[in-house]
Order: structure tokens, then C-alpha cells, then sequence
């Protein structure tokens, strides 16, 4: 599959954001999606996770509450929700796919900027 993030933009502390992840190839409901982000100067790091179904959802702590995943598979399409945003949320965000049977993800979208003003 092939990932295309969007919805990345600029927040004050404390706002909100919703990025989207669009996929276009066959049987995107058979994969798990990964989102990750990576700030200046830092390793990329995990955000959380989606199950192909969307029952199961994991999330890194420095978001656990804050941040929601969804997806839309008749659309083709993952969510990721931030809420309260703080400035240390400030990073390119990435969307990783890989199928539900795989452990690491071969798919990796673009990238999309989010930066949370103080």
C-alpha cells in the first residue's frame, strides 16, 4: 500500500489537530497502522498503533489520553486525534503500515508537520 498523511498544520497549547493517513492499494483492512513522529534533533519515536479491524489500540504514555486513533476502512483512511497539545508534541508525523500477519511496517508515508506554539 501507499500512505499519504495530510491535515498537519499549526496549534496553540492546549488545541487540537487531526492528521489523516489515505491509502490507496488492495486490502488495506488487512493492515495494522503505526503512527510515528520524529522532532528535530530526536530518534523517531512510537505514537500508538490501530489493529486492521480497529478494535485494538495502543498508545505510546507521553499521549495515552490526549491522542486517538480510528480508522475508516471503506475509505481507506487512519485518524490520529490530538488533543491537548503541548509544544513538545511539535514533530513530523508518519504513518507506517504493515499487514496484520507481519511484524515491521514496509510502508511509511511522507511525513506531515505539526507544531504546537506556547
Amino acid at each position: 500500500v501507499q500512505l499519504v498523511e495530510s491535515g498537519g498544520g499549526l496549534a496553540q497549547a492546549g488545541g487540537s489537530l487531526r492528521i489523516s493517513c489515505a491509502a490507496t492499494g488492495r486490502a488495506f483492512s488487512t493492515y495494522t497502522v503505526g503512527w510515528f513522529r520524529q522532532a528535530p534533533g530526536k530518534e523517531r519515536e512510537f505514537v500508538g498503533t490501530i489493529s486492521w479491524s480497529g478494535e485494538n489500540t495502543n498508545y505510546a504514555d507521553s499521549v495515552k489520553g490526549r491522542f486517538t486513533i480510528s480508522r475508516d476502512n471503506a475509505k481507506n483512511t487512519v485518524y490520529l486525534q490530538m488533543n491537548s497539545l503541548k509544544p513538545e508534541d511539535t514533530a513530523v508525523y508518519y504513518c507506517a503500515a504493515r499487514h496484520w500477519s507481519l511484524t515491521n511496517y514496509d510502508s511509511w508515508g511522507q511525513g506531515t508537520q505539526v507544531t504546537v506554539s506556547s
